[in-house]
C-alpha cells in the first residue's frame, strides 16, 4: 500500500509548522507562541502534541490584516 505524499504548501488545506509560519512572516517562533497564549493571531490546531496552522487560515488572517488605505 502506497503512503500518500505530503501536500504541497501551496494547497489551501496544507498544514504549516510554527517554524514554517515564522519563516513565512519573518518573525520569531516565540512571537507566534505569545499570540497563541494571548488568544490573538491566526487559528491553529494541536495534532499529536504539535502545533499546526492550516494554510487556508493563514491566508484568511493575512487578508484580514491587509491595509489598503492610509488612515488620517
Amino acid at each position: 500500500m502506497a503512503i500518500p505524499a505530503a501536500k504541497p504548501v501551496h494547497e489551501p488545506d496544507a498544514l504549516l509548522t510554527e517554524r514554517a509560519l515564522a519563516i513565512r512572516w519573518k518573525m520569531s517562533v516565540r512571537s507566534l507562541q505569545r499570540w497563541r497564549s494571548s488568544g490573538t493571531g491566526p487559528a491553529w490546531m494541536r495534532i499529536g502534541g504539535c502545533i499546526r496552522y492550516r494554510l487556508e487560515d493563514i491566508l484568511s488572517f493575512e487578508q484580514s490584516c491587509r491595509v489598503t488605505e492610509a488612515t488620517a
